[in-house]
């Protein structure tokens, strides 16, 4: 499964980004799907995560401000950044996986597929 995330992009602080992770030839059909983000020196972090056919699980401090669903008619997964801040500047990748239960949905170990990444940059 090449997974491919895009979307991202230079944001003020305070403004609103949509990012988006598509699978090349294939749908989402029975995968989980989550979203991390890195940046230089740290290690990868949890975003969110959606695990078929829809259970949902946010990074604590992210949930108020993001937001992750399914676009079935694109076959994409989506995570909708409000209220940006700076410190939300990373690469941003989508990863999947078919046998991820809730709770693992957080562990980027777990995932079999990665996409390749996308820069999300939030100016202050």
């Amino acid at each position: 499964v090449q997974l491919q995330a895009s979307g991202g992009g230079l944001v003020q602080a305070g403004g609103s980004l949509r990012l988006s992770c598509t699978a090349s030839g294939r749908s989402f059909s029975g995968y989980s799907v989550g979203w991390f983000r890195q940046v230089p020196g740290k290690e990868r972090e949890f975003v969110a995560g959606i695990r078929w056919p829809g259970s949902i699980k946010y990074a604590d401090s992210l949930k108020d401000r993001f937001t992750v669903s399914r676009d079935s008619a694109k076959n994409a997964i989506l995570l909708q950044m409000n209220s940006v801040k700076p410190e939300d500047t990373a690469v941003y990748y989508c990863a999947a996986d078919r046998s991820l239960i809730s709770s693992r949905l957080a562990y980027a170990q777990d995932y079999d597929y990665w996409g390749q990444g996308t820069q999300v940059t939030v100016s202050s």
